[in-house]
């Protein structure tokens, strides 16, 4: 069949594997292809690049271009795919006898270096891809690049392969000569992905167990094993990639990566150290990622300089109780050599730069670990516990690289020294929710209706930014279209729907929610509750058949699918584990409400720090769960985990909210709910007058802030999960500080919907600072209810985008007592600018805008200008980062004449020439206001210097004028230092 006839059948399937991963990765690989083969002209290249329009456009526009240029530009689009799809993508479509592109001898050979970066490309976007910033200072050195066009290229919301093409379309502008860096630059730096020493083959026994444990890794990674995967879902099918971001370390922002990036120079904190930490909150996909990770190696994919990977699980470490050697525990838990594993492993310790360790679930290891014991000889037999530690700290096995998963706050400190670098998983996007359940689905009507009543209903969509719960909400699709679907708003609402839905699966009765469920399933709930605290108690997770026989769960228990078989553990005996982590914290509450703690004791003891000593919360949720009377859980409380304790207890919050007496009115007395939601009630109100009372007195002509703690996020949900305006109310009323400040405190839009929830009751303005999380445009929308009593408020780099700040924006011009938004590093283009213009025309106390670090060009500049010209408030503007050039400078200093409050004025690093600096100058003439002016980063020449003096002289309010980074000779700079001390350079 022709290849423009396949494309034709195919263009459904062909579209989906294009947009499906939910990046744009596969998408731009392909056109980099296409661009080195000469199917496409770089005009059209710049015209089907995803930034400049939605990914399903681009692939759509791609798929008719190439069928208009003919049949041979089809078979090399069909050739690209094939190149770049992983197998399993490949499986279901056919690609025709044109994989691999064209052949080698009718490409023609490159004669020039900017001739070899078009038709090299996409191994060139490989090649620089862990080393963009050294590629940069090299070619900075050489004279080829400047800083700013560093700046350019090392965008942070760009991925590390997108900074490459960014950087390969720079070095093509600029000629031969910075071509031939960049290509020099790469041959100098370049590791050959061959063996590493020159001449020396894999040994047969190495190929051979190489095989082996590929073959068992793909086997174990193929099939979804997150929650509660039956066998039947293909990894392939439903993997959707979350958001990734790597730490730069000290207060620089966090920037994007792609899984390929995870073991990648990007983002290295300490080049010393072996570990990547992956963190991520409970139900964020850590587990998932790692096994797509495991599959991708497995089928030869990514990850090609390791040679060998053990993917560990440390639930079951956790259940080891034998001391082992490295050699038992790589062979014993992984996969067994056929032949003699001495040679195998003495190859291991060799060569350990070649191997790979993974460690799922750190936060889920139960033992703890003690400098007392370190291993350093490979051979030494120790408890799985020293040999951990001992490995994790380098001491052992040195040179193994390990990638390492737990929940932020479950992560021992004393590993930190330790961490090569820090990655952190922040769930789904609004495109990859849809893009996830869309998966689940194959039905496009169903799809469609379920994602119209998920849009609808935007508590319940920031609630779907959790992966966990956006797999809920899939698999119970009939209760969201129902009567039910639209009063779904927390946390709690989400786990009751889904366990409604599994009992009812296994029930023919078909009971309406609001019925009292618990009434009919009041025994298994106990059962399994019992059986979930326990587990949280002892740290356990995995619970072998005897004891489930030991808290009387039952066969018809574990068919309701609340529990699933555990594979991982030994055959002799069967070993089951909850469908998730917090789905056992879910049951674990129940049992708090419905069991036999009658006085409420184990409620309050669940809100209280431990001891009267340590009034801190850092004891919150370390005190057992049950009374003490009850032999069974007495001595246990010092193992507990607070994380899964916290979770559990936000559960309690939310069943003891008056919203759902109704479901267990049947199975408690109404006098013990009554006692114990007064207990939850105490308990939150104590904590969160602990918090205020901990607030330390401002210094004189200091504005009064709090710098919350995550436990102050922790009770904000609590009491968000109960839904009781009253309780939200008498929780702030007491609150008086001007400044909350909430940075890096993981806030994301379902922290949100608590903090608008309980501080829209604040009674008198605050300034509201949440840098630094992972707000997103949903979270924006989740915070409006809150909005009319911030004066400020500070977003930096959230990953908020133009959608959300006209949603912000709609709602803030109606608000008195909004006066100040800062919003650096975030995604914001010109199409936002018009949104702040209509802000600024109506708000005439409004005092501070800060843009910077963001895509605003000379469009949005002045568009920005219209506003400008009517207000007469703005007293602090900064647009520093951006592309808004002489153009847009000429409008922004044009409306600012007729401002006569304006202080602070920042320009860096927008490409501002003389032509800018001519206008700035005007603007100094006429302002008696102005104070600083930042110019730095530019490219102001001694012209537009001479501009800026001139208006000096007339002009005594002007204190500094910030020009370093300037188009300047030294000797320039020292002579306009002495003509001026208000220049600073």
């Amino acid at each position: 069949m022709s290849a423009c006839r396949l494309l034709q059948q195919q263009r459904v399937g062909l579209l989906q594997v294009l947009c499906s991963s939910g990046t744009a990765e596969i998408l731009e690989s392909v056109l980099d292809r296409l661009l080195a083969w000469d199917v496409l002209q770089w005009e059209d290249y710049q015209t089907l690049r995803p930034p400049n329009r939605s990914l399903c456009t681009s692939a759509r526009e791609l798929l008719d271009m190439v069928a208009s240029k003919g049949e041979e530009a089809c078979g090399l689009l069909l050739g690209a795919l094939d190149q770049v799809l992983p197998g399993a993508q490949k499986a279901s479509l056919s690609l025709g006898a044109s994989a691999g592109g064209p052949p080698l001898a009718d490409r023609p050979s490159p004669s020039t270096a900017s001739q070899t970066l078009w038709s090299e490309r996409p191994c060139l976007v490989v090649r620089l891809r862990p080393c963009i910033g050294a590629a940069l200072r090299a070619l900075v050195e050489s004279g080829s690049l400047t800083t700013y066009d560093c700046d350019e290229v090392q965008l942070p919301i760009n991925t590390p392969a997108q900074q490459a093409r960014r950087l390969l379309d720079l070095v093509g502008s600029k000629g031969e000569c910075a071509a031939k860096a960049l290509l020099q630059f790469v041959e100098r730096v370049e590791k050959p992905l061959k063996w590493p020493d020159s001449g020396t083959t894999f040994p047969a026994e190495l190929l051979q167990y190489q095989k082996k444990l590929r073959s068992s890794v793909a086997a174990q990674s193929h099939f979804l094993n997150t929650y509660g995967g039956t066998g039947s879902l293909s990894l392939d099918d439903v993997y959707t990639e979350g958001l990734l971001e790597v730490s730069q370390g000290g207060e620089e922002a966090q920037r994007p990566i792609g899984l390929e990036d995870i073991l990648g120079q990007v983002g290295t904190l300490n080049k010393d150290a072996d570990m990547v930490l992956l963190l991520g909150e409970a139900g964020s996909g850590k587990t998932t990622l790692l096994q797509r990770l495991h599959l991708l190696w497995a089928r030869e994919v990514t990850l090609e300089n390791w040679i060998l990977l053990f993917p560990f699980s440390c639930r079951r470490l956790s259940a080891e109780e034998q001391e082992l050697s490295v050699r038992d525990l790589l062979f014993s838990h992984c996969c067994w050599p056929d032949r003699d594993p001495e040679p195998l492993f003495q190859f291991i310790l060799d060569h350990p730069d070649r191997v790979l360790f993974t460690f799922d679930g750190l936060d889920e290891f139960r033992l703890r670990f003690t400098d007392e014991k370190r291993v350093c000889c490979p051979m030494q037999r120790a408890s799985v516990a020293a040999l951990l530690f001992s490995l994790l700290q380098g001491c052992l096995m040195q040179g193994v690289q390990k990638v390492v998963t737990s929940r932020p706050e479950a992560f021992d400190a004393s590993l930190r020294t330790y961490i090569r670098k820090e990655v952190t998983l922040k769930g789904f996007s609004p495109e990859r929710i849809d893009c996830f359940l869309r998966k689940q689905h194959r039905d496009p009507g169903l799809t469609s209706h379920v994602l119209q009543s998920l849009h609808s209903n935007t508590a319940l969509f920031s609630l779907c930014h959790v992966p966990v719960l956006c797999w809920i909400v899939s698999q119970c699709y009939r209760e969201l279209l129902g009567s039910e679907g639209s009063h779904l708003q927390t946390f709690t609402d989400v786990y009751i729907m889904i366990l409604q839905h599994f009992l009812q699966r296994r029930c023919p009765r078909r009971l309406p929610l609001a019925s009292g469920w618990a009434g009919g399933y009041a025994g298994v709930v106990l059962r399994l509750g019992r059986l979930a605290l326990r587990g949280l108690q002892t740290a356990c997770y995995v619970f072998s058949d005897g004891e489930l026989q030991r808290y009387g769960v039952t066969d018809n228990d574990v068919a309701t699918g609340f529990l699933i078989r555990s594979d991982s553990f030994s055959a002799l005996e069967k070993h089951y584990e909850f469908l998730h982590v917090t789905m056992q914290c879910f049951f674990a509450a129940l049992f708090v409400i419905l069991g036999d703690d009658a006085d409420g004791s184990a409620v309050f003891q669940l809100f209280c720090p431990r001891g009267r000593r340590r009034p801190s919360l850092a004891g919150v949720c370390s005190m057992p769960c049950l009374p003490h009377q009850d032999p069974e859980l007495k001595g246990h409380t010092s193992e507990a985990e607070r994380p899964n304790l916290q979770i559990m207890a936000t559960f309690v919050s939310g069943l003891l909210s008056q919203r759902h007496r109704i479901l267990l009115i049947q199975s408690c007395p109404a006098s013990v709910l009554d006692r114990k939601r007064q207990q939850v009630v105490r308990g939150l109100s104590r904590g969160i007058q602990r918090h205020f009372r901990s607030i330390p007195r401002p210094v004189q002509g200091e504005k009064k802030s709090m710098h919350a703690m995550p436990e102050f996020v922790w009770l904000i949900k609590c009491i968000y999960e109960m839904q009781d305006d009253a309780m939200a109310r008498r929780s702030v009323a007491k609150l008086k500080v001007e400044h909350l400040k909430l940075t890096y405190c993981n806030i994301g839009p379902v922290e949100c919907s608590a903090l608008a929830y309980v501080l829209q009751h604040l009674r008198s303005p605050v300034g509201l600072q949440l840098d630094y999380n992972c707000v997103g445009d949903v979270g924006v929308e989740q915070l409006l209810p809150c909005i009319r009593v911030c004066h400020s408020l500070y977003l930096r780099n959230n990953n908020i985008s133009d959608e959300g700040i006209r949603k912000l924006t709609e709602k803030a011009v109606h608000f008195e007592n909004f006066q100040k938004i800062a919003l650096f590093n975030n995604k914001l283009t010109d199409a936002c600018m018009m949104h702040f213009a209509e802000l600024l025309k109506a708000k005439q106390n409004f005092l501070a805008l800060r843009l910077g670090n963001n895509y605003i060009t000379a469009v949005g500049a002045e568009l920005l200008a219209e506003g400008l010209k009517e207000n007469s408030s703005l007293k602090y503007l900064g647009l520093w980062g951006n592309k808004i050039k002489d153009r847009g400078v000429e409008a922004l200093a044009k409306a600012l004449q007729s401002n006569c409050r304006l202080v602070w004025l920042s320009l860096v690093d927008n490409g501002v020439g003389s032509a800018g600096a001519r206008a700035l100058a005007q603007l100094i003439k006429t302002s008696q206001s102005l104070e600083e002016l930042w110019l730095s980063k530019n490219c102001i020449t001694r012209e537009g210097i001479e501009y800026l003096l001139e208006a000096l002289q007339t002009n005594t309010s002007v204190k500094a004028i910030w020009l370093k980074g300037n188009d300047l000779s030294p000797e320039e700079v020292e002579e306009l230092k002495q003509r001026d001390q208000r220049l600073t350079f």
